[in-house]
């Protein structure tokens, strides 16, 4: 018997995320996203999205809610294996983005896009409970109220709920890079939460993990310290000058500058030395009446 150990039913996971929230960074604001929008039309299905679809199980003619789907990394390979899909999200540039590529893409007629958020009250905004077979959030789903997302999701489908949160160090730093110049990066693990949530609210809960790698390029020493430094926070910004004297030793010549990389972008002239990789768990879930 070991005393010492919590009892993890003993912790209420949802006013634990609650709090957390409050010594992240803000909250999303649909604005950057907006302005973001531009860069993220997708021009192949990037490893990550391929190995999602794949852990989704989605079937040719099933409905989709594709929940913060940005500009269409799922919702376009869904609708060209034959499922039909409402795509969803807070940013309307991002919708207006998918639209094209949907249009582009002859599947105008299989995307339905549709301004909303988390905050919103779905059914108002014409989202019927078990309105669609499966319901996706894919990297999106890290909001103040995860349990109330959640729940919406469950409530949305029918027959399968699927969603990513990240396991480790949050995607926005670079942890080899922060570990370089002397800051310590602690783990997030979104998905502990989520997971215990759902055990809360009486499901059954499966995890499998996605390995993403990200290409970070940069045409420039001072373009991967302005990048590079959007990881400082306030208490680290006097780190400045060893960031950038650690870049300089480790950015090397790529030798794929020029090609398409990261959201379609070309690749820049400089990379570092070092693969910087994000795990994702996928998490899903059987929900309520399946």
């Amino acid at each position: 018997m070991h005393d010492d150990i919590a009892d993890p039913s003993s912790i209420n996971w949802s006013e634990a995320w609650k709090a957390r929230q409050q010594h992240r960074r803000a909250a999303d604001d649909p604005a950057i996203w907006d302005q973001r929008a531009r860069h993220f039309r997708p021009h192949a299905t990037h490893p990550y999205s391929t190995a999602f679809l794949e852990h989704a199980g989605v079937l040719s003619g099933e409905t989709v809610l594709d929940m913060g789907c940005g500009a269409g990394s799922l919702a376009i390979p869904l609708a060209h294996n034959g499922a039909l899909v409402l795509a969803c999200d807070f940013s309307h540039a991002m919708l207006d983005t998918l639209r094209e590529c949907a249009e582009e893409a002859s599947l105008g007629q299989q995307i339905s896009c549709r301004h909303l958020a988390w905050e919103d009250d779905w059914e108002a905004c014409g989202i019927a409970r078990k309105s669609v077979d499966v319901a996706i959030a894919s990297r999106s789903i890290a909001t103040t109220d995860l349990q109330a997302a959640l729940f919406k999701l469950d409530q949305t489908a029918r027959r399968r709920c699927c969603t990513t949160l990240v396991v480790g160090p949050s995607p926005r730093y670079d942890a080899r890079v922060m570990e370089g110049i002397g800051i310590d990066v602690t783990p997030s693990n979104d998905f502990i939460y989520a997971f215990n949530m759902l055990i809360e609210l009486g499901r059954l809960p499966e995890v499998s993990y996605i390995v993403s790698p990200r290409l970070d390029t940069f045409d420039s020493l001072d373009e991967a310290v302005a990048d590079y430094s959007r990881m400082l926070d306030d208490a680290h910004a006097h780190k400045l000058p060893e960031l950038r004297s650690y870049l300089a030793d480790h950015l090397l010549d790529n030798p794929h500058a020029g090609e398409p990389g990261g959201k379609g972008k070309p690749q820049g002239a400089l990379r570092l030395d070092h693969e910087r990789t994000v795990t994702w768990a996928f998490i899903s879930w059987n929900p309520a009446g399946a």
